[in-house]
């Protein structure tokens, strides 16, 4: 089909919250708090891109993931490059993107173990607007108080590395293993290429887009998808309408017509702009 509306699906995680963003109903006052909402085709395991909007009331682990060279060393399709938008943020806010300084294999994994390598990160502070390219290998982990929209390759490979003493599993062998040990350095952010729409990130591993709203074309290769999510506002394309808190899958050209208020990513795989 040239559009198919994604399935939602809303995932308990102890970091979430009760209160969502517009768009997403709020669970229930005695419900477990969620974490995620995913946007599921109708084979979860085959397209290349994963879309998630993640609700943070407190630190996510530090952690990093495999390159594809090293995922499929270990037998997994893919590694996973991500990337988020933020879309709300609490005046304290922050992501730890890479080392504050250049580090060894050892003292990562010392750090990891003695906990301090939570001191050693580059916590950056983020508003609303904001947007962070995470490479594969990079250590990094998101904070508390953030709404952000996460554009990922399809792969729920993550490694551990430090969870502030919460109870859960580390991997300190594939982490360490696969880590960036060098400061983070952001892509090049292309910007405004026409009016209205900005290029957030072209490759490695896919483009993200930001559109505001009215007509245009799309026009994808055959074999490829894109992904069209709204932040804001509503519309139809290939007679599928949608509206802000869903996202839609794409094929072929299509036209999409969207209310003039919208504000929409749209991402797809390769390492240039359509």
């Amino acid at each position: 089909m040239p559009a198919t509306l994604l399935a939602t699906k809303r995932v308990e995680k102890p970091w979430g919250r009760h209160h969502l963003y517009p768009g997403f109903p709020d669970p229930a006052p005695d419900a477990e708090p969620i974490g995620e909402i995913w946007f599921q085709s109708p084979h979860p395991e085959e397209p290349e891109l994963l879309i998630k909007y993640l609700f943070t009331s407190e630190k996510l682990s530090v952690q990093d993931h495999p390159s594809d060279e090293e995922a499929q060393k270990r037998g997994l399709p893919r590694g996973k490059d991500e990337c988020w938008t933020i879309l709300a943020a609490e005046p304290d806010s922050t992501i730890a993107v890479g080392p504050l300084a250049p580090m060894t294999r050892e003292e990562l994994r010392t750090s990891a173990e003695d906990g301090s390598l939570e001191h050693k990160l580059d916590w950056k502070p983020v508003k609303a607007g904001d947007f962070y390219y995470s490479h594969s290998g990079l250590i990094h982990a998101i904070g508390a108080g953030l709404t952000l929209i996460e554009v990922q390759q399809n792969s729920d490979t993550t490694y551990r590395l430090f969870d502030y003493g919460r109870p859960r599993e580390l991997h300190l062998d594939d982490g360490v293993a696969v880590a960036d040990l060098n400061p983070y350095v952001a892509p090049p952010q292309p910007g405004e290429v026409e009016p209205g729409r900005n290029i957030l990130v072209e490759g490695p591993k896919f483009v993200l887009e930001r559109w505001t709203g009215g007509k245009r074309t799309i026009a994808l290769p055959s074999g490829k998808s894109g992904w069209l999510v709204p932040i804001r506002g509503e519309g139809v394309i290939a007679g599928v309408a949608w509206k802000a808190g869903e996202c839609v899958m794409v094929t072929g050209e299509e036209s999409l017509h969207a209310s003039e208020d919208a504000d929409l990513l749209f991402a797809y795989p390769g390492d240039r702009r359509l």
